[in-house]
């Protein structure tokens, strides 16, 4: 998630790109970081990794393990969070790739604050929970460089992500994708160049961090990787925090009982656990499929967005549906209509009230 919270002299500055550069690669960092969610004893998290759970648990002591299962308390359930997803986005705004680079960060973390804020991805709540939990996550740091996982990954993990990335990066290399996504965003990225971090730990997750960078699992078919790519690109896919026409429209968004309802009925494992996060992934989501599309050549890659949404997270993205069914209606992206302003728009006529929402999602899935 690079902030795009840069100088406004260098953003006014910054020009559109005509290519995509890729280039997909292991990451120590991040693999440490995501093992953390089975760590902490999360079952949504050992029924994808239970070989690791059970084969790792038994070498930590009491104490490790309750450090562990302290930043699940901590991020996830007092604080609506991911472990994975927010520890890596803060990691990477500093140069930290070993074991003990992440534990001098985590006994330090003054650099990390100072690199965060200048990033959209600031806030004092965010920071507020890392602080609370960084005592416990350098504690779960020292347990993994204890037990020597450092060495367990560099002998036994790397490898397979490795060649896993050397596999993708001809593949992806035929998708240029950032013309695309500066398009619908009306607005550069920071680079023209997508890295890919190919991840062991990683999964049922894509996760964004800063930069033009995102953490994929090695497993995951071409189609996946493409698309995580284009969808992680796009977050944010506005400035809420300067735009105050897209705070409202987030607010007004908040009085409709059926979108209302996904935010507080639902699988908090998934995330989007409060309406500004739902309505933001929902923003990319319908995005990602917009943009998709464009770059099908044989239906692999548009996939079949009707079954997806209706499984997807126990179907929660019902705004996603609604917007993207939208964005057919009006052909978007049309002439410099950015998504934001389409967004918008949307909101501001009536096309998102809760009655439109809802008989969107009906037509979508084909029951009128």
């Amino acid at each position: 998630m690079l902030a795009l919270g840069v100088a406004a002299n260098a953003q006014t500055e910054a020009k559109f790109h005509e290519n995509t550069l890729w280039d997909a690669k292991p990451s120590l960092k991040y693999d440490t970081l995501c093992l953390l969610n089975v760590l902490s004893s999360d079952p949504y998290y050992i029924n994808y990794y239970n070989e690791s759970y059970t084969r790792l648990m038994p070498l930590f002591t009491p104490q490790e393990r309750t450090a562990f299962r302290n930043l699940k308390a901590i991020i996830k359930e007092r604080n609506k969070g991911i472990i994975s997803a927010m520890l890596s986005l803060y990691f990477s705004v500093v140069d930290a790739e070993s074991l003990d680079d992440l534990i001098r960060v985590a006994h330090d973390s003054s650099e990390m604050h100072s690199r965060l804020q200048a990033t959209t991805y600031y806030s004092e709540e965010g920071w507020k929970t890392y602080a609370e939990a960084r005592p416990d996550l350098e504690d779960a740091l020292l347990a993994l460089k204890r037990i020597h996982f450092d060495q367990y990954w560099e002998s036994n993990i790397k490898p397979v992500v490795e060649e896993r990335g050397r596999a993708w990066t001809p593949i992806l290399s035929r998708y240029n994708v950032v013309p695309a996504i500066e398009k619908r965003l009306g607005r550069p990225l920071p680079s023209n160049k997508i890295t890919v971090y190919v991840l062991y730990y990683s999964e049922p997750h894509g996760i964004r961090i800063t930069g033009t960078n995102f953490l994929t699992h090695y497993s995951y078919p071409q189609r996946i990787v493409v698309r995580n790519a284009i969808h992680e690109m796009m977050h944010p896919p506005y400035d809420a925090a300067h735009d105050a026409t897209v705070r409202a429209a987030i607010e007004s968004l908040g009085a409709e009982p059926f979108l209302a309802d996904k935010v507080a009925n639902h699988d908090r494992s998934f995330g989007y656990n409060t309406l500004e996060g739902l309505v933001e992934e929902d923003c990319v989501q319908a995005l990602e499929q917009n943009v998709a599309e464009q770059f099908d050549t044989d239906g692999d890659l548009k996939g079949n967005p009707r079954e997806y949404w209706a499984q997807q997270d126990g179907g929660i993205h019902v705004l996603a549906v609604a917007l993207y069914s939208l964005m057919r209606q009006e052909s978007f992206p049309v002439g410099n209509e950015s998504f934001s302003q389409f967004f918008v728009r949307m909101v501001r006529t009536g096309r998102l009230s809760n009655d439109n929402i809802q008989a969107l999602n009906r037509a979508f899935s084909g029951g009128g």
